[in-house]
């Protein structure tokens, strides 16, 4: 029987702890994505859509169309753990252009109640930790593209 060993560096689930994040993070952003899409309309025309967001030289509809595919779409995939590298960078892609043009770099700010963290900062940096580890062995990216040796 292994006892938990707290002091251990060795990770006791390390394939279960990713899968928690996944779905955890995952489900988080896909409600924001969720909002966007299905007041698609409202925003599309909002002056913070048409005035302060420009990608390409695109504004309005370009822009948050490909948010709502990055913060909706991409974190399903995410969650189901398929195309999870893909869907990773298409996320960081996407929280390090809020982070770096929308709130230039802006990692923390001073709020009504107190501080506060640039979300997309945060987000950004656990999509970068999920790049590097991939998704675990509880995602359909294992089931699908694991090669047989």
């Amino acid at each position: 029987m292994n006892k938990l060993q707290l002091f251990s560096e060795q990770p006791i689930n390390m394939d279960l702890g990713l899968l928690l994040i996944r779905v955890i993070i995952g489900t988080l952003m896909a409600f924001i994505g969720y909002e966007k899409l299905i007041h698609f309309d409202e925003l599309v025309v909002d002056e913070f859509w048409a005035k302060n967001v420009s990608f390409l030289g695109m504004t309005g509809g370009v822009p948050l169309f490909l948010t709502i595919f990055a913060e909706f779409f991409c974190s399903l995939f995410l969650i189901l753990g398929l195309f999870t590298r893909f869907s990773l960078f298409v996320l960081m892609f996407c929280m390090g252009y809020i982070f770096m043009v929308i709130f230039p770099m802006s990692i923390v700010d001073k709020g009504e109640n107190g501080y506060h963290f640039n979300d997309a900062f945060v987000y950004f940096i656990i999509y970068l930790g999920l790049f590097f580890t991939g998704p675990g062995k509880y995602s359909l990216d294992k089931k699908l593209f694991q090669k047989n040796a």
